[in-house]
């Protein structure tokens, strides 16, 4: 099967889509014909070294849509050519579901959404359980006001939406040509990046733009910030509880989303898509600041 994987670590360069043995399904696992799944921007900082692995062959892809082509030992409740989505957590791998097959386990799974294409869902697992854990951490009560920083991005469009949805009066922090579109996801307010609400005046922000202290002084003394990446949160002050998410690969949640996503209550963005065989190609615009949702591979 062809496998994109990392030749070392750097540019888009370093991405290679070769030939690789089918993986098979350990007890608890199973395999998975990718169709679609998403690159994000992990995928690039593992390209380019971030979480080690010098050495080794790297896989990349987190998150797919298919259909189960091979069940291991111990697995109930699947049935192959069950159309599923799901989450295969982790940096350092050999092999992702940047891949026409992937091997999962079970329990990282959900149905696929029904309302949706595989590609759009393929821009739901690891978007939507970091935007979904991000809210969760915010712990306030209905009515409180919430910030959302890189409010247009793939994850950020779906922390608004989803933080709109537990209650809050949510501000966007977005590119001054954003407004049209994170209002339509449930912003109450909108703030133009490069300018900023006064200190001290939201109840808590959901940091996905990774701002860290200048996002936490949006915070009034007391509230909540929530960062997105494990060990780039600033430190406490003003008594605000400051929490980082770090994602999981949990189907229970996941299908909760997807149950959103098939009422119409979550709308998930695909920016473009090329195939697997263009997976440098699809790198290299990873860092394009114009992209709105997620890039998708297609297998």
């Amino acid at each position: 099967m062809l496998a994109a994987l990392a030749a070392g670590f750097g540019g888009p360069e370093q991405v290679e889509v070769v030939e690789v043995p089918v993986p098979r399904p350990a007890s608890g696992q199973v395999r998975v014909r990718v169709r679609a799944a998403g690159l994000n921007p992990v995928d690039g900082a593992v390209r380019a070294g971030v979480f080690g692995g010098e050495g080794q062959r790297l896989g990349f892809g987190w998150d797919l849509a298919g259909e189960i082509d091979e069940l291991g030992a111990d697995v109930d409740g699947w049935a192959v050519s069950d159309r599923v989505v799901g989450l295969h957590y982790g940096p350092v791998k050999p092999l992702g579901t940047h891949a026409e097959y992937a091997v999962l386990d079970a329990s990282a799974l959900a149905p696929a959404p029904v309302t949706v294409d595989r590609v759009t869902a393929a821009a739901l697992p690891l978007s939507g359980l970091t935007a979904a854990r991000a809210v969760d951490l915010l712990e306030l009560p209905a009515g409180a006001t919430v910030l959302v920083t890189g409010a247009a991005g793939a994850v950020g469009g779906l922390a608004v939406q989803l933080a709109a949805r537990a209650g809050y009066v949510v501000t966007a922090l977005a590119g001054a040509d954003d407004e049209a579109l994170v209002r339509s996801l449930g912003a109450a307010h909108f703030v133009p990046r490069g300018s900023a609400p006064a200190a001290g005046t939201v109840d808590g922000v959901v940091d996905t733009a990774v701002l860290g202290g200048p996002a936490l002084a949006f915070v009034r003394d007391g509230g909540a910030y929530v960062g997105l990446i494990p060990g780039a949160a600033p430190a406490p002050e003003r008594g605000v509880r400051v929490v980082e998410q770090e994602v999981a690969a949990d189907g229970a949640h996941l299908a909760r989303l997807v149950s959103l996503v098939d009422a119409g209550e979550l709308t998930l963005r695909v920016a473009r898509t090329f195939p697997l065989a263009e997976a440098a190609k699809a790198h290299a615009h990873l860092a394009d600041p114009g992209t709105r949702g997620r890039i998708v591979l297609t297998a």
